[in-house]
Formats: structure tokens, sequence, C-alpha cells
């Protein structure tokens, strides 16, 4: 889109210069390249010095980089220096270049680390089991009567009860709320003197402490701790935060709706010094409060000061009309006519708007089959029976087509997984935690890292031996002289003749019956006797070793080496883990058990049009920022989408729990109670359990609106009939058109 085809509202934007502005984006928008042309406008307009850089801050790490990139063309365009003149930040990735200016003031050292995630979950699945066998009679007693004489043990084995997996996300919420309060445990306990607190409460804070004594013996700090930290930098010195005020005299602020009450406050804190600040967001798309501290009042608060200037960038591309006219409709219907009243606030304007005429991205023209809602209840199996009869046919009719299946919940999707696997449909899983590539990569090594350590099996050495050579799978002359090879290998009486051999080389007679066999064998057997000789170097450069003898990609070498970093990490924080233990960690990322920062030919960012004639599986949360040609939604039903209504059920009120209380509303609002004023104000059983009721319905139906925006040309609702045998009060709101009864 060039200057002179701008959207009016577009314009608006980019005349902006100076002062605190908040933008509403509605889905497929185009904010990130509005926001990107604007940064690129401030660079040619208004006077920076040499060392000063415009701020843009974003949520993921896949933003930054299409950020990066996208302000690197426009200021190349213009004729500036590209990568001069703005910085590109995470938030998180904003708070670790605040510490590390001053570390002492947030008590760290220059050489600080952030935890892995995978490790910070370890540690409170730990403390979590400790709390649980310490204190097994509480814990019984709030299981219903046939579930309470389990023994907490037994508790910690039978998946069913899921009292291991609820302390620990208990935990976890507890200490990402207090952080976002600025409350450490040292604080609770001060607190703790002038109110009495519940057995729960106590047993969260002494996880708390746990945890974060782990984190100090680590010399590690969290997610969590690094906005706190960042903040407390910032309040406890007024020249840093000046300094960094003019450094950055323009913050631009993307996904906005997603800020928590800390990261807000970071950012506010130079905004105040520097007056100009621009929040881009859409809060209809706020689909991360569940289980997250971001809390998208904040952003709506914003957009009412009386000093914000608030534009909207209703006009979106995307979609067709049929499609758009739908997803007005849910928006009409939650602010005006929800049943439950208290949750009406969920969507808010900008409605969406096709773009103009002679606008350079179109709507796609509309069809028979733009909006399908499915009226009949199916049963669950009927519903994906259903799902795989639709996608073969429009898969068989549109094959070049970008097509997706979301689904709430991932259990569901793992299931149409499954589904779609047993009738041979094509599939991309979104899901998976590493890239295929990357989990290959590491399979590769961890296959030849095993053949050092199990020197003296013969599977081991056959899988070795394959994964050395998958380079020739391509290749059907070389993968025929592959397979001949294995053959030959697997008929060796001894593995240790083979690779150290006492009398005579067992290769010698074969190379004068099959020397090209003999040769790619001995080439084999000279690679392992150097890592052999290697064996002596830490592990995590043990594998470096053994990757300057494959033949490896650029992105495929730069995997490796991320993934020594990673087991180097895993050295230091378990000194007594032996090679075992380490392939064992590697093995789960090759098994897609465990995260891990990959990198791939596609830097991660997931793009729908590398899949087309692919059917891609997805939750709502994960589909957030895609978008595809043709799009199921699927299990709209009342338990997946609840209103508020008597016999619904929440995901948060534990079926195995007495009375069903919400035990997690209960401990965050008894952590609010005890950082407020309220002196007076008692924790009880069934504390916050409506508050937490209309946030998860808040939730919901922003990912119901998320979902339907998500489609392009084609949308098809369904529902199965879950516990309630009932489609979602939002979506029989939908089916009540005239063109659905």
């Amino acid at each position: 889109m060039t200057e002179t085809t701008l959207r009016d509202s577009q314009t608006e934007v980019l005349r902006y210069r100076s002062g605190w502005m908040g933008i509403s984006a509605v889905p497929g928008s185009g904010k990130t390249w509005t926001l990107s042309h604007l940064a690129a406008k401030l660079l040619l307009t208004v006077d920076l010095q040499p060392d000063q850089e415009i701020l843009v801050v974003t949520f993921a790490n896949s933003a930054v980089d299409n950020f990066t990139s996208r302000i690197g063309e426009l200021v190349r365009d213009y004729g500036l220096l590209e990568g001069y003149g703005y910085r590109v930040r995470t938030l998180h990735g904003l708070a670790g270049d605040i510490i590390r200016e001053r570390p002492e003031l947030a008590g760290l050292g220059n050489d600080f680390r952030i935890l892995d995630d995978e490790d910070a979950q370890a540690i409170l699945d730990e403390l979590s089991f400790e709390q649980l066998k310490k204190h097994e009679e509480f814990f019984s007693q709030l299981l219903k009567p046939d579930l309470s004489d389990k023994k907490a043990g037994e508790m910690m084995r039978d998946v069913k009860s899921g009292m291991p997996s609820l302390l620990k996300d208990l935990a976890h919420s507890f200490i990402s709320s207090a952080k976002n309060a600025g409350q450490l445990p040292t604080d609770l306990a001060k607190l703790q003197k002038s109110r009495p607190v519940t057995p729960l409460f106590q047993i969260c804070l002494d996880i708390y402490h746990g945890y974060q004594e782990r984190l100090k013996l680590l010399g590690a700090v969290d997610f969590n701790d690094l906005i706190y930290l960042a903040w407390k930098c910032l309040k406890s010195d007024p020249d840093l935060v000046r300094q960094l005020a003019y450094r950055w005299p323009y913050i631009l602020e993307d996904e906005a709706q997603d800020s928590s009450k800390q990261q807000q406050a970071i950012l506010q804190t130079l905004a105040e010094q520097t007056g100009n600040w621009v929040r881009v967001g859409d809060t209809n798309q706020a689909i991360y409060q569940s289980f997250t501290t971001a809390d998208p009042r904040l952003l709506k608060e914003y957009l009412a000061r009386p000093d914000v200037l608030p534009l909207d960038l209703p006009e979106s591309g995307r979609s067709c009309q049929k499609i758009i006219d739908l997803a007005n409709r849910l928006n009409n219907w939650v602010q005006t006519s929800h049943p439950n009243e208290a949750v009406r606030d969920s969507l808010t304007k900008p409605f969406i708007i096709p773009t103009q005429p002679g606008d350079s991205q179109q709507n796609p023209p509309c069809n028979a089959h733009s909006v399908e809602l499915v009226t009949q209840p199916f049963s669950s199996d009927e519903e994906l029976n259903f799902i795989v009869r639709q996608a073969k046919a429009w898969l068989k009719a549109h094959p070049q087509d970008t097509v997706a299946v979301l689904a709430l919940i991932n259990a569901r999707v793992n299931t149409i997984a499954e589904t779609l696997k047993t009738n041979k449909i094509d599939y991309v899983d979104i899901l998976m935690k590493v890239p295929r590539e990357t989990r290959e990569t590491i399979g590769t090594v961890v296959n030849l890292l095993k053949l050092i350590f199990y020197p003296l099996d013969l599977k081991v050495a056959d899988k070795a031996f394959l994964v050395f050579y998958r380079h020739f799978r391509t290749d059907n002359a070389r993968s025929r002289l592959v397979d001949t090879a294995r053959g030959w290998f697997r008929n060796l009486a001894k593995l240790e003749d083979f690779f150290y051999p006492a009398e005579g080389d067992p290769l010698e007679e074969l190379s004068y019956t099959d020397p090209d066999t003999a040769s790619l064998l001995a080439d084999f057997r000279a690679a392992v006797l150097r890592w052999h000789q290697a064996a002596y170097l830490p592990f995590d450069q043990l594998m470096l070793v053994i990757s300057q003898d494959l033949p490896l990609q650029p992105f495929e070498l730069a995997t490796v080496h991320k993934a020594s970093s990673f087991i180097k990490i895993q050295m230091d924080n378990h000194p007594e883990w032996a090679p075992p233990e380490l392939i064992d960690a590697l093995t789960d990322i090759a098994k897609n058990e465990r995260t891990f920062f990959s990198v791939s030919e596609t830097q991660d960012a997931f793009n729908p049009d590398l899949y087309r004639g692919k059917v891609v599986l997805c939750t709502c949360h994960k589909a957030k920022g895609l978008e595809w040609d043709k799009v199921f939604l699927t299990s709209v039903n009342n338990y997946d989408y609840p209103s508020g209504a008597e016999k619904d059920s929440y995901i948060s009120e534990k079926w195995f729990i007495l009375d069903r209380r919400n035990l997690q509303a209960e401990i965050l609002a008894e952590l609010d109670l005890m950082t407020s004023s309220e002196l007076n104000s008692v924790a009880h059983p069934g504390i916050g359990r409506i508050d937490a009721r209309n946030e998860l319905i808040r939730d919901r139906l922003r990912l119901l609106y998320v979902g339907i925006t998500r489609a392009k040309s084609s949308l098809t609702i369904s529902y199965n009939s879950g516990p309630d045998k009932t489609p979602a009060v939002a979506y029989r709101a939908l089916l009540q058109e005239e063109n659905y009864d």
C-alpha cells in the first residue's frame, strides 16, 4: 500500500507527531503495517539525536521479526540506513534491557540468566508434590467424599483426580499475580501478620518461598521477575528513567490489549517523561486473560483518558462481507442482548468495515458457502465424522486453499488429529511444541550421541548409521546402498569387532565384493572413532563436534548450537545429571514433549500459505494473528462457551473438588484482599467465584469472535452435544437470524 492508497483511518494515524494516542484496530485491519509506517514516518520527520531511537514494543518474538523486517524495508525505500534510529523489542526483552542497565538495582549480578519455562515448571512440580504430601489431610478434605480416602501418593499417580496439576496451576497463578502486584514472599509474609490467611493461601505462599529460593540458588530470574525487576529499577532510580526516556523519546506499543499492570507501568513510567506514547490493540481479541496477568481493561481505560487521542482502524480486507456481518452481529448481540448483563462489555466497537473500492486489499467475494451455521446437534463422534467429510470435499474442490479446523482446547484438537490421520487426510498440527525440522535435527544428534554412550547396542548403532546418512534419502541409488550396508551391519556378531577389530578388519573382505558398501561403512566408522576420542569433552561441546561431521543446512547447524546452549544450562542446573539424563532431555524435544526455542527456515512464524491443500489444526488461542481461506469452527457448545446459566460448567471448577469450588478464584481473591486496604474483608469458600465465571465467559466470547474472524472466504460453525446437549447461547443468537430459522 503506497502513500496514495492510504485508507482515511491510516492517514489519520500517520499524521501523529507527538502526544499520547490509542488505536483500536479490528482483525485484519493492517495494524502492523500501519505501526511500521508510523515508525518510519517518525524517523523521517522528528528530530532524533544520534543516540536516540524510536522504541517499538510488541508481544511475541515472531512479531519482533515482522516489525524489524517491515521497518527495515521502509527506511531503505526512504533512503535511510536500515537498523538505525529504531529498536523493536518484546516487553520481556525490553525488561531485560532495562535491568542490564543497572542490574545492581534489581539485586542481580551482570551474569544473571533467565530461567527456561520448562525448568520453572519442573521446580513447581517438585514443590507442589512436596506440599501435597505434607498436607495430605487438608487436600483430602477438598475432594468429593468418594475420593477423600485417597492418599497423597495415590493422588499423584491418579490422573483422574487432577490434584497435582491443579495445585501446580494454583501456585503458578498465585506467583504470577503476586509478582504482577509487586509482592515478593517476604512482602506477603509481613502482610500476613495483620490478618489471618486460609490454609491454601499459606501452602501457595510456601511454594512461592521455595520457588524464589531455587531461583536464587541458580542465579536466575523467571519471565515474571523480568517485568517486576525492571519496574523496580525504574521506580528506584529517577536518573535511569530520564536516561532511558531520552534514549527512547517515542514509544509505539503493539498488542496493547495483552499488557499486564506492571508491563503497562514500565511503559507509562517512560512515557510520562517523553510525552509520546502510541498504543495499538483490539480488546475484542484479548484472549490471554484466563492464564496470564494480561488485563484488557487497562487499554480501555487508556483510550478513555482525556489526554489520549483515540482513533480507530475499522476497515479490514481479510474476510468476505458475510463473515464480516456475522462477526459484527456477534459483537452487537453481546453488547446489547447477552442474557448475562455483567458480560456485555466483553466486545466493544468499532465494528468491522469492508475496504473501499480501489483499496489494495479487496475483500474476498462471497458465495453460497461463505457462512454455514450447522443446526444439527452432533454427538462428539458425529461432529468428527462431519469434519472429515467436509474437509475432504473442500480440499477436493479447492486444492490450493488454506484450510483450518479450530477447537477450544488442546485435547479436542488432538482427537481431531487422530481422526484425520485415521482417514488419511493430510494435516498440520500447530500445537506441536517444536517445529518438525528442529525435532528432526535434534533427533539426529540424539541418535548419534546414544552410540557414544551405548557403544555395544547393535540397535542403537543401526539407528545411528541410518541418521548419519539421512541426507541420502532423496537419492534412490544411495538409499539402496544404505539399506545394503544396514543389512550387513545387522549380521555382525559383535559390534566391537567392527569399530575396534582385534584380528582382521571385517571391512577388508567386503571391500573386494562390494567396495561401495564398504566405503560407506568405513566413513561411518571413522566418524564414530573421532567422536569416541572427543568423549572426554563436556556434553554440550561433544554435540558440536558431532555436528561438524554432518552435512547440515545453516538453520540445522544453528539449531544444534542452540540445543548445545540449552544442554549447558541443564548441566549448570543439574550438576548431578550424567549423559543419559542429558540425552533424555534432548529426546523430549525430539519427541515434541518439551518446548524449545528453535531455529527454522520459517523463523518459527507459522505461515498458512506454506500449507495449502492441507488441514491445519489449531486452538482458537493459537489461531490469533492467522487467517485461512476456509475455517471450520467446532465444538461451539454451552460447555466450551458458557454464558452464566445455572447448569453451565467452568474449567476452573474441577469435578473432583467438593461443591465444585473454584480454588483458583479463591486464592487470587484472597491475594487481592491481602494487598488491599480492606482489612475487614475475610476470605471464605466461594469468594471470587462469580467474578471468575464472568471473566471466563468474557474470554470465551472473545475467542468465538477471534475464531469467526480467522476465515477469509468460507466459515462453517458446528457444535457437539457436550454435557448439556445445547449450542452455546451466543451461537443460538446467531442461529436466530432469519436465514437460519
